[in-house]
């Protein structure tokens, strides 16, 4: 039996680090990721992004993501 998943609870993941081409999404180093950290909402999320990827805007092969966990965890 399936449980429902806590609806205030919408749980993002932010992780990034450098991409082999710009064009995709293959990371260079796996073992180098950055993850920046889960959180309780995305607009908490999306405020950690922002941060990470403004301190990065050198670096154009580097990105950061957002990861709706909330919706891989819904049966």
């Amino acid at each position: 039996m399936a449980t429902p998943i806590d609806s205030d609870q919408r749980l993002h993941l932010v992780f990034g680090g450098e991409l082999e081409d710009i064009e995709g999404v293959r990371f260079r180093d796996l073992s180098g990721l950055d993850v920046v950290g889960i959180f309780p909402d995305y607009a908490s999320a999306q405020a950690a992004w922002r941060a990470k990827a403004q301190a990065t805007v050198d670096s154009a092969q580097t990105r950061y993501f957002v990861v709706h966990l909330h919706r891989l965890l819904e049966p």
